[in-house]
């Protein structure tokens, strides 16, 4: 399942994490997915807080570990997205959590 890291519903950009996990792994395959209400086509990526690719496909499989976002037009910049090449690391899953909800954590290494 994919699984937006921003509310539901909400005009922003969101980066999809598949396997739902974060923080996410190197050694999990990552594919991040920008998506929005913006201009297909026209997503803008950045890697530790400087431009990455510039209108570039919106969906793409991680080879470097670093902290991504992605911006469309209209919509601005999703929330940023980990990825680890930890050798150990404490999951959860990606989606919008709430006080009170039951959570499944993973250690995995």
């Amino acid at each position: 399942g994919w699984c937006p890291l921003s509310p539901t519903g909400a005009q922003t950009t969101q980066l999809l994490l598949e396997p739902p996990w974060t923080p996410a792994v190197l050694w999990d395959r990552v594919t991040l997915t920008c998506q929005s209400s913006g201009t297909p086509g026209a997503t803008t990526w950045y890697k530790d807080g400087l431009l990455w690719w510039k209108e570039k496909p919106d969906q793409f499989v991680v080879t470097e570990s670093g902290t991504y976002r992605c911006e469309r037009p209209g919509t601005g910049l999703s929330p940023p997205v980990r990825v680890l090449k930890d050798w150990l690391v404490l999951q959860v899953p990606a989606q919008e959590l709430l006080e009170g909800d039951t959570v499944t954590l993973r250690c995995r290494g």
